[in-house]
């Protein structure tokens, strides 16, 4: 067997913490009685805005996904979550965090984790106007491709956040360093997504030969007296850059979340790359 069942969450996190987790623990339930193997959370799953709040409780909850995953025997792509250190261990200067993805094996082992390298900073037409990530987050420098195995299918899981998605380069390095599936936890602006989400993952999938699996948040999200709109339509688009599943929609269901599936197929992945193998005359410098 080639395949590898993945489940691709779309959420509308508001300000509280807790009552994120709760609907996140339902949500990966529901993934798991569905039979995913591998589990993805959008960005910002625990909570949008309060950074600073969750990040005082970055331990807790690394040790609440990894009961999650060890629990259930999944992989979890545990979104995104504010880390205060780098990963050599030193804290964060200035007062800013790292906006770090998790990936958690099955045993509840931390197996990966990818710092995001490119912050985003937009000017859009909607009620917040101006975005600077740079104002809050530190950026990262590393790309990583996490080697697993996932049902007995040896695979390589190359890691973005949101706005990398934009970076054609950073998909192109990820295949190279052996990705086969590229994840993409997003929080897109409804305006931004509207216009490029779907766009920028089957472009992506299409520069990398990757299955890329999008998760997003999806809706109104009340911070404080602003409120934030964001696109959702989580999918997933595969190596030839079809788009595979959608949940076609910007909302969720009333338990708080919505779940896509999807399939990757190893063996169809391999022959997509076969019958175009552009990586065999395409080197990126190092």
């Amino acid at each position: 067997m080639s395949t590898i069942r993945i489940a691709s969450i779309q959420l509308n996190s508001q300000t509280d913490i807790d009552a994120n987790l709760a609907i996140i623990t339902h949500a990966i339930g529901d993934a798991v009685t569905h039979g995913a193997r591998l589990i993805v959370l959008p960005e910002n799953a625990c909570v949008m805005g309060r950074q600073s709040e969750l990040a005082d409780r970055f331990d807790e909850i690394c040790q609440f996904y990894q009961s999650l995953a060890k629990t259930h025997g999944v992989h979890i792509l545990a979104g995104t979550l504010p880390c205060p250190t780098r990963p050599n261990g030193t804290a964060v200067a200035h007062d800013k965090v790292r906006q770090v993805s998790l990936l958690i094996d099955d045993t509840g082992t931390i197996k990966a984790r990818y710092d995001k390298i490119h912050l985003f900073r937009a000017t859009v037409d909607d009620a917040t106007g101006n975005y600077d990530e740079g104002k809050t987050f530190e950026a990262g420098d590393k790309l990583v491709v996490a080697d697993c195995t996932i049902d007995g299918v040896a695979v390589g899981i190359g890691m973005m956040i949101c706005f990398d998605v934009r970076f054609p380069a950073l998909a192109q390095r990820l295949r190279q360093m052996g990705a086969d599936i590229i994840t993409v936890p997003a929080a897109f602006t409804y305006q931004t997504g509207k216009a490029h989400w779907q766009l920028l993952l089957q472009a992506r999938a299409l520069d990398s030969q990757c299955l890329v699996v999008g998760s997003a948040q999806g809706g109104s999200h009340h911070i404080g007296s602003s409120t934030r709109e964001t696109w959702g339509h989580s999918l997933v688009v595969d190596a030839s850059g079809k788009v595979i599943v959608d949940s076609g929609t910007t909302d969720i269901g009333a338990d708080g979340y919505a779940v896509v599936y999807a399939e990757f197929d190893s063996a169809k992945q391999t022959k997509i790359r076969q019958v175009m193998p552009i990586f065999d005359c395409h080197r990126l410098g190092a």
